[in-house]
């Protein structure tokens, strides 16, 4: 029987790439300003920091060391005598790496500051990162996993487990309609408009008769109970046990539920983590799980043609509604404010999970079912 590709370096190479996006946001204003790009390394001790810092430097790099010592376990080609230290070193020596050059090339970003301390901080989160799947490695925890793999999931789960994976995380960005990721027609019609400013080709954009309208309480409720029910089914495409499903789906709705009010609380202060739960809200979370427990017994295929149509359903209901003033404001607090280092490891994620998605699903109900596998 063929080893089961891990979904460990595809999530590593995600989170790296969020990280960068972190690290180098906004993206503006580069220039050479005149010092050397490891001159960062001998500066003084910053003057200012605080306890937000240090834990989001820290832990921003704790799951990329943790996901790459942990590919490299899953490789079968290691050899036996190097596997106690080997993945602990390499993760740690990357996740170092990928810092260094990412603090240097801040040093060409006037609105960012490279930093020793930031760079120590990562390393650590690395390190620490990749201990812990060394850790857990050898308590053999990482081999239950394997085995409850092995009983809940399909052969070709990988990319439907990552995209399960990263679901909650995308949901730590502030949405103007809960659960409903992947609204971005506004901002980005208005990025391309800037982009192309003083062009002729800006009178190639189509201009809207009607402005963009807010969304009734029936539409947000619409929208919440396909934001619940979107990575049940998607769940359900690479599960076969009914009870499984039926567990499985519940834990995905209270996470979804324990993310956005954590969301909130970041957003707007604890006191305000449940100010979401509106009456839509509520009753398109309570339909969402009652239509993940009445398609239960729907074939995979079935799952992934349905969960193809939702998502361009909720879509299509997202993007003709605009983001009102207030959670435009909130956005700003997250994008220029003590939120700048987390905004960046969240904010894609928030745009394009539904996006990934779809294409995720798209190509396996184009491809068809795999030939079953024959167990000798």
């Amino acid at each position: 029987m063929a080893a089961r590709k891990t979904s460990a370096w595809p999530l590593a190479q995600a989170w790296a790439a969020l990280v960068v996006y972190a690290s180098l946001y906004p993206f503006t204003d580069w220039r050479d300003q005149g010092i050397e790009p490891w001159a960062f390394l001998h500066s003084p001790w910053p003057r200012y920091w605080t306890a937000f810092d240090f834990a989001a430097n820290t832990a921003g790099y704790a799951p990329l060391g943790f996901l790459l010592a942990l590919a490299f376990m899953r490789r079968g080609d290691a050899p036996p005598q190097v596997r106690p230290w080997a993945p602990l070193a390499i993760a740690t020596l990357a996740g170092a790496a990928l810092s260094f050059c990412l603090e240097a090339l801040q040093s060409y970003l006037p609105a960012r500051v490279p930093s020793n301390v930031d760079f120590g901080l990562n390393a650590l989160g690395s390190l620490l990162g990749a201990a812990l799947a060394v850790g857990l490695e050898w308590a053999g925890a990482l081999d239950h996993w394997s085995r409850f793999r092995v009983r809940w999931f399909v052969d070709e789960a990988r990319g439907a487990l990552v995209l399960l994976a990263l679901w909650p995380v995308a949901l730590l960005f502030p949405a103007a309609v809960p659960l409903g990721l992947g609204q971005v027609f506004e901002r980005l019609e208005a990025a391309v408009a800037e982009w192309l400013m003083d062009t002729p080709f800006l009178e190639w954009l189509p201009v809207r008769d009607v402005e963009l309208q807010p969304l009734v309480p029936g539409a947000e409720l619409i929208c919440v109970a396909l934001g619940a029910l979107a990575p049940c089914l998607l769940a359900y495409s690479v599960m076969q046990s009914i009870g499984r499903r039926a567990l499985f789906a519940a834990l995905l709705v209270a996470a979804g539920v324990g993310v956005t009010a954590l969301s909130a609380a970041l957003s707007w202060g604890p006191a305000h983590a449940w100010t979401w739960l509106t009456l839509p809200v509520r009753l398109g979370l309570v339909t969402g799980l009652v239509l993940a427990l009445a398609l239960l017994a729907l074939p995979r295929r079935g799952c992934a043609a349905l969960l193809l149509l939702l998502l361009v359903v909720q879509l299509t209901l997202l993007n003709q509604a605009p983001a009102n003033a207030y959670f435009a404001q909130t956005l700003q607090t997250w994008e220029q404010g003590r939120f700048i280092r987390f905004h960046g490891l969240v904010q894609w994620l928030g745009w394009l999970w539904p996006y990934a998605a779809l294409t995720y699903v798209l190509v396996r109900v184009s491809a068809g079912e795999p030939r079953p596998r024959i167990v000798r």
